[in-house]
């Protein structure tokens, strides 16, 4: 950390860009390779081993919950140590998983190793990547946020069908160890240069220029207390929002090629997954510019309802045209959605306690992510198709939207939780 009177070494680029381009590259791999990737290892394992979908969907349920158990633990350990060392660890912890995955032969053996992958994954995944872009940017957070995580997206883009090709090439052992190593490969030199904050490059967040007088490399920023934070009223809203909000959109999401697909056939379903895919990324990109001049708040009950509006066409409608329309706005509100989380989370509680606040805030959101799909799945076996889960989804999204959107004043006195109720 630079000292008083000693000018900061800058650079023609701000680190802190540099930074977001590293997350970003880090998020497409673990992204890509674990949370778009897991449905395909799964399903050739399932296949190939002859595992039952019951089993092969409580792997898949295992994986969430195990990494959003991780979570609280390592935001407790980038607080106290350098982020690049947990990232890189991630990295290379979940490229072992990745090529064990492909060499399972028995269940337990399958779950064993779906666990370590959950914890490799969380330590290269949103709680330090989006921690450490909170601590780099200040004023430019939501435009620095959706540039990071786009590479989420990206990663189902790209990694998503590399997988399937190889597997179809190679096998499941051979190409899990392939894609293994691509994920410690790319990961673990990446993070060198996720530096963990302003002030180890001795700059300002944002670029900006030292304050004059200030003895300090970088502005302090207290925040809330992680105790006061995850006892406040928004707290608590914005975990019930994000259950309900990701229940009906993971769910709907899982779902969204056999919905198509039962009235427009496996090409146009394919179609509309890919245009959810290409939909989240423009439209983050777009909802990080309007985050910056707006109430994030309100911007993602909006979110929320125009979720709950594009469900409720995929629930009713039958065209093609009405399907890709239908998915497209999907998409829109999928990027922007899981942007809005941690973007909601610093401004209202501060750098402070960020990891520790956001990770606890993923874990009971978790709820949702695990139960989403298992909820629109028994719903339509009971009624024998997709109408009246999307319908079920697209209510759920908007009880998120007015949950969030409640505006009774916070109890506590710090000048800080009174964002929570005045946004």
């Amino acid at each position: 950390m630079t000292t008083a009177g000693v000018p900061a070494t800058r650079s023609r680029v701000f680190d802190g860009w540099v930074v977001v381009g590293a997350v970003s590259v880090v998020l497409l791999v673990a992204g890509g390779l674990g949370f778009y990737g897991l449905a395909v290892y799964l399903k050739e394992l399932k296949d190939a081993r002859g595992f039952s979908v019951g089993w092969i969907s409580g792997a898949t349920s295992l994986f969430f919950v195990i990494g959003g158990l991780a979570g609280p633990a390592v935001a407790r350990v980038i607080e106290r140590r350098d982020v690049r060392l947990v990232i890189a660890a991630g990295g290379i912890v979940a490229g072992i998983a990745l090529a064990l995955l492909g060499q399972v032969r028995e269940l337990w053996q399958l779950y064993l190793v779906a666990a370590l992958l959950a914890v490799g994954n969380t330590c290269c995944f949103l709680v330090p990547c989006t921690t450490v872009v909170t601590r780099w940017f200040h004023r430019q957070r939501s435009v620095a946020l959706s540039i990071a995580s786009t590479g989420i997206s990206a990663g189902g883009l790209v990694f998503t069908p590399l997988a399937s090709t190889l597997i179809n090439h190679l096998g499941i052992s051979s190409a899990s160890v392939i894609l293994g190593i691509v994920w410690a490969g790319v990961v673990v030199p990446t993070a060198t240069v996720i530096w963990p904050d302003p002030a180890s490059r001795g700059e300002w967040p944002d670029g900006d220029e030292p304050v004059v007088g200030s003895t300090k490399a970088v502005p302090e920023d207290a925040g809330v207390p992680y105790e006061e934070a995850i006892h406040s009223r928004f707290f608590r809203v914005l975990v019930i929002a994000y259950v309900f909000g990701l229940t009906a959109q993971v769910g709907a999401l899982i779902h969204l090629y056999n919905r198509v697909s039962d009235d427009a056939g496996t090409g146009i379903a394919g179609a509309a997954v890919l245009c959810v895919a290409l939909s989240s990324v423009v439209f983050r990109l777009l909802g990080g510019v309007v985050a910056e001049r707006v109430s994030l708040r309100r911007l993602t009950v909006t979110m929320f309802v125009v979720q709950g509006v594009s469900l409720a066409i995929l629930a009713g409608a039958s065209s093609a045209t009405a399907l890709l329309a239908g998915s497209v706005l999907f998409g829109a509100t999928i990027g922007n959605t899981l942007m809005l989380q941690p973007l909601l989370i610093a401004e209202a509680f501060g750098v402070r306690d960020y990891a520790r606040i956001y990770s606890l805030n993923l874990l009971w959101t978790t709820l949702g992510v695990a139960g989403g799909p298992f909820v629109l799945g028994v719903i339509h076996d009971i009624t024998g198709g997709y109408t009246t889960a999307y319908v079920v989804a697209a209510i759920l999204s908007l009880v998120g939207a007015m949950s969030l959107a409640s505006r009774r004043r916070e109890s506590r006195s710090s000048s800080t939780m009174a964002w929570a109720a005045s946004k």
